[in-house]
Parts: structure tokens; C-alpha cells; sequence
């Protein structure tokens, strides 16, 4: 439980017809907050009567009826007192209420919970919100958040995303740098479905630095040191099963080289980095250098 201080409680600038309705309200409250001492079953009866006639006052008086009921209802003991948030990870509790007071209710008679629970999922972390009135004085809120799945790269933008892809806030440099990086149009979507089926290859899933969504239909896979692996539309963690089988064999994404593409079913091709391209072509002239050289020495 958390006792609510008035601090949260929002100033508002009453209008002349709102100072009026106030006035009649509290008048009109201050003689049936007498009636308390009266037998139950007639004080309630005569609390729900005032209750009742203060909404129709208060639609005639020209949109005033939260300010009206609140004036009947506070007296009475039905101010909101305690609010009580539950299921909150990323949300404060101090942003929750903040919501809950934006809908201009301070007693629970005036709080419409409907509105109270659309405003609460207007917030970024919220996916879905439930309200309860928990009389005379409590409000329970409960929330259910949006979980990280990735940081989507959208242009120079990087943004926090849910497993389904949806925004939930910008990614700020060191939190989540354990999320997955996905870049490009589709991806924030359709990453969940490739990391997924990645969970057989679990060497090969950790050294992946970012997955990169290319024409909205295959993937590319930015290793941590820098390789490229294309793969295919389809099939694309078998071709990756045999990357990872070559790499266990023969060191394949250790050695000094820039892409592997496997969007062929029956071939693999392996691109150099242009510095092991020199090495290569260099090595090359000097083989053919020594082969002249012995067929000159050794002529048939």
C-alpha cells in the first residue's frame, strides 16, 4: 500500500461558474456529511440521492460534473487516498499516478476508470493497463509492460522495440547493449523468427553483432569481427548450420576474410578481405615465379 500525499493532487484555475457550482456543492455536501450520524440504511439512501442529483447539476451547469461530484463525494469520504501500482518494471510509479491525476478525478464517484486505463497505455512503456475502485479511498492500478526484444537501426535512429516490432522508446547508449541490433525496412518485425530458430546454432548466435534485413525479404549477418554472412530467403538457418559445421572443422569465420555467401544451395563462396587479396595474388606471382624458374633448371 502507498499513501497518496496531496502533492500529486493537480491545481486547477476554477472559472466563475465552476467557483459557484463549488460553493452550491459544498453547501450542499457540509449538511449531508451531517447525515453520517443517521442510520445506514437512510444515510445511504440520502448519500446516493445527493450523489446522483450533483451529476445532473452538474452535466446543466455545463460540463462541470467531476468538479461537482468531487465537491459531494470528498466530504463523504470518497476521496482517492491511496493508489496502489502493480506490474510496473519500467514505468514509475510516480508517472502512473501523474496519469491517473491527468483525468481530473479526485474521488472515486468521478474517476471513470475506462479513461484512466486509456491514458495509462498511452504511455510508452505500457501495453495494457487495468483500473479498479476499491472503495471508500483506494485505486488499483495494474500494469502490463512492454518487454525489450532489440534496438532497431532505422536510418540514424536507433529505437528499443518489443519481439513484435512495435517502438516502445529511443535506445539510450548503454542500457540494453545486450539486445540484438536488426537494421533495415521489415526488420524490427521479422527479426524474431530467424533469432529464434538460432537457438540451434548457439556459438554461432552469440558472435552475431547485428542482423540486417536486406529488400525486406532475406538476411544478412554482421559477425563481432566484422565478417558478413549472406544467407539465402529461404532456408536460412541450414545454410547457416553448415557455416557453422566449417567453422568448427576448419576455422572458417576465423580466418582473415570479409564475407561468406551462402545464398547458393550448392556452393559456398568465400570473400577475402583486400589485404589477404594481396597476400593471395602475391603469394600466387611468387609460386609462378618458382615454377619458371624450375622448369628453366630443369628443362624436359
Amino acid at each position: 500500500m502507498r499513501a497518496m500525499s496531496d502533492d500529486y493532487r493537480p491545481l486547477r484555475a476554477p472559472g466563475r461558474l465552476t467557483l459557484h457550482v463549488v460553493r452550491l456543492a459544498r453547501r450542499a455536501s457540509s449538511g449531508a456529511a451531517a447525515l453520517a450520524h443517521a442510520p445506514l440504511p437512510r444515510f445511504g439512501m440520502l448519500a446516493a440521492a445527493v450523489i446522483g442529483s450533483s451529476v445532473v447539476y452538474g452535466i446543466s451547469a455545463g460540463g462541470h460534473t467531476v468538479t461537482v461530484i468531487d465537491a459531494f463525494a470528498q466530504p463523504l469520504g470518497f476521496s482517492i487516498n491511496r493508489v496502489d501500482v502493480e506490474g510496473n518494471d519500467e514505468t514509475s510509479e510516480i508517472d502512473a499516478l501523474q496519469a491517473l491525476w491527468q483525468t481530473g478525478s479526485q474521488s472515486l464517484f468521478s474517476l471513470d476508470p475506462a479513461a484512466a486505463r486509456e491514458t495509462l497505455e498511452a504511455m510508452p512503456w505500457v501495453d495494457r493497463a487495468s483500473v479498479a475502485k476499491v472503495f471508500p479511498d483506494h485505486v488499483r492500478i495494474t500494469l502490463s509492460e512492454h518487454r525489450p526484444y532489440a534496438v532497431w537501426q532505422r536510418g540514424t535512429e536507433f529505437l528499443v522495440v518489443n519481439r513484435e516490432g512495435r517502438e516502445i522508446v529511443p535506445y539510450t547508449p548503454g542500457r540494453y547493449a545486450a539486445l540484438p541490433i536488426v537494421v533495415g525496412t521489415g526488420a524490427a518485425s521479422s527479426a524474431a523468427a530467424l533469432i529464434d530458430e538460432m537457438e540451434v546454432l548457439p556459438e554461432l548466435r552469440a558472435r552475431v553483432r547485428a542482423y540486417i534485413r536486406v529488400g525486406d525479404r532475406r538476411w544478412d549477418l554482421r559477425l563481432e569481427n566484422g565478417v558478413t554472412i549472406r544467407l539465402p530467403e529461404n532456408g536460412a538457418v541450414e545454410a547457416l548450420a553448415e557455416v557453422a559445421r566449417m567453422d568448427r572443422e576448419h576455422g572458417l569465420l576465423s580466418r582473415d576474410i570479409e564475407a561468406v555467401d551462402v545464398r547458393l544451395s550448392d556452393r559456398m563462396v568465400v570473400k577475402l578481405t583486400p589485404e589477404a587479396l594481396v597476400r593471395r595474388n602475391a603469394a600466387l606471382e611468387e609460386r609462378e615465379k618458382i615454377m619458371k624458374r624450375s622448369r628453366k633448371d630443369n628443362p624436359v
